[in-house]
């Protein structure tokens, strides 16, 4: 069904090919993924599926790629449009139209599909991805992870033989997560639909993969073979794969429930080794105790017309006093287009502490973050600072401006007040390989997510809000950013982070707090409320449980 021939594929002013020597084929009715680390090519070899490489995005395509017969050299992205259905990392991107409904039509308007067809394939589609409570909703108005689904669901309905799909789990909760891989899964098998995906999120979907495209590194040939065969020699693998590695177990696990299989003997010796398994996981010590000190809060400040008026940071006069908390948050609501975001929520945030916000999509965590740092103002209750605080939202483009990577850390220092080259020492910590004279747009989506992240991170803000901050990492991108956000928290730096990354908020969080239709359901040390949650355990809780063991790192710790 698609057929790569040695094709390579070189942007116009880049040196090198961004890929070379890719040659697979992916026959009709599989599902094949496509893994690396991030920047080695993967988004454009999905570009090359759909024609939007080389006729959207410039360069110069050799070798030869086919869908369904057809050369995409010599047919556009409008010419492949019956056949191929296209979700990139960026859903804003994808939409044409305001409301849920509208968008999910589109297509097969463009097709010309009979009126009554395509009321049925939206009912269907509405159905299959849990939109129907959203069907009349303004796109505008949804969290990142409805609009994720809505843009998956826009290239489901016209029926596509081909689907190419760019991370496409990456803003989506565990549960809605499964139900989308689901549907792939059942769209593959029943109607022999074609599936080639990049998902950096292996331990979600490397189970449901009949082949996995490995590209390893920038500028070289990919290789192709089965999960087990690839994950034996990938640089990426999820965690269950990880722990298969440690245990030496042969062959490989690819799912929780294989391992907890071969886990036996495993749990056995961290039993024996409990006693001297981390105390205390997901608690602070030495933390001075909460107050309940009532403050008036800050206002923000207040917008410009300047680039450098940059909304998602927010800072606070020095208090005479260290305060106790970095936020405290005291029965807060807030009411967006006349829905009821949060209710009554209660929180208080310490110094040095990592809380991870987790929840389903439309829980409300974005809208906690935004009110956090006065991007959204309080109906009722009150936030009160101790501090400066700084934003990293979803999109990454509503903090980045400049025409380089050295342009935007030159801004960055002086909108800080910090000494020239400051930001550009924290790039390089996380993207190493990063030149000054990168354009932010030529990025990938995780680049383009750290890059901001080191912008926020130029002012030290005492209190660091991310928002969905591993979306578009590989695994080495995110070990990156967690012992970056480990020495912040250790210097006294308070973290919310909302996330639906489990793996992270089992590495990085002292306590996660799960909301759902906009109240505080569970709030507590991290091992506490992640094993308890089928949903929200990390793939080595579920392997070990009972015990209450959260990362491969832990348990290599217990054994060594």
């Amino acid at each position: 069904m698609i057929r790569f021939e040695n094709v390579s594929v070189t942007y116009d002013g880049a040196a090198e090919p961004t890929v070379q020597g890719v040659d697979f084929e992916v026959p009709e009715g599989e599902l094949v993924l496509l893994v690396g680390p991030s920047g080695v090519g993967k988004s454009t070899v999905l570009g090359a599926v759909s024609g939007l490489v080389p006729h959207f995005t410039g360069g110069t395509l050799r070798g030869r790629v086919t869908v369904a017969g057809r050369d995409t050299r010599t047919h556009k992205p409008r010419e492949l449009a019956d056949v191929v259905g296209t979700v990139g990392q960026d859903p804003l991107s994808h939409f044409v139209t305001d409301t849920v409904e509208d968008e999910l039509a589109y297509g097969m308007e463009s097709l010309g599909l009979a009126p009554d067809v395509m009321r049925r394939r939206v009912e269907e589609t509405l159905d299959l991805l849990g939109l129907t409570d959203l069907r009349s909703r303004s796109i505008a108005t949804l969290s990142g992870g409805q609009q994720q689904r809505v843009a998956i669901g826009s290239v489901l309905t016209p029926h596509p033989s081909v689907l190419v799909l760019d991370e496409p789990t990456s803003a989506l909760d565990p549960a809605a997560a499964e139900e989308v891989l689901a549907v792939l899964q059942r769209l593959v098998h029943d109607l022999g639909t074609t599936v080639l995906m990049a998902e950096h999120r292996l331990e979600r979907v490397v189970q449901y993969a009949d082949q996995v495209v490995l590209l390893s590194s920038p500028g070289t040939a990919p290789i192709l073979g089965t999960p087990a065969e690839m994950m034996a020699v990938s640089p990426v693998y999820p965690p269950v794969v990880a722990l298969g590695r440690l245990a030496d177990w042969t062959p490989l696990p690819l799912t929780v429930r294989d391992a907890r299989r071969r886990a036996a003997d495993l749990r056995e010796q961290l039993r024996q080794r409990d006693s001297i398994a981390p105390q205390g996981r997901g608690e602070l010590r030495d933390q001075p105790q909460r107050t309940r000190t009532r403050q008036q809060p800050t206002p923000p400040k207040p917008l410009g017309e300047k680039p450098t008026d940059r909304r998602w940071f927010k800072r606070r006069r020095t208090p005479t006093q260290p305060p106790a908390y970095a936020a405290e948050v005291q029965a807060l609501a807030v009411t967006r287009d006349r829905t009821q975001a949060l209710r009554h929520v209660d929180l208080t945030v310490t110094p040095g502490e990592t809380i991870a916000l987790m929840g389903r999509n439309g829980a409300g965590k974005s809208t906690l973050l935004n009110t956090l740092v006065g991007l959204v103002k309080p109906s009722a209750g009150a936030v009160t600072l101790g501090g400066a605080v700084g934003l990293v939202p979803q999109e990454p483009r509503d903090l980045l401006y400049a025409d380089t990577v050295a342009a935007e850390c030159t801004a960055a220092d002086a909108d800080a007040s910090a000494a020239p080259g400051t930001c550009r020492t924290l790039v390089s910590e996380l993207l190493p390989d990063i030149s000054d004279d990168t354009h932010p747009r030529d990025l990938s989506e995780g680049q383009r997510l750290t890059l901001a992240l080191a912008v926020v991170l130029t002012a030290r803000p005492s209190l660091l809000l991310l928002d969905e901050p591993t979306r578009g990492l590989d695994y080495a991108a995110k070990a990156r950013l967690v012992t970056l956000l480990r020495d912040l928290a250790a210097q006294g730096h308070a973290i919310v982070l909302a996330t639906h990354d489990v793996e992270l908020a089992a590495e990085l969080a002292h306590r996660v707090v799960l909301l759902a239709e906009g109240e505080v359901i569970a709030d507590g040390p991290a091992a506490d409320v992640v094993v308890a949650s089928p949903s929200f355990a990390p793939q080595v809780a579920k392997i070990l449980a009972p015990q209450k063991w959260l990362t491969v790192a832990e348990v290599r710790e217990a054994l060594a």
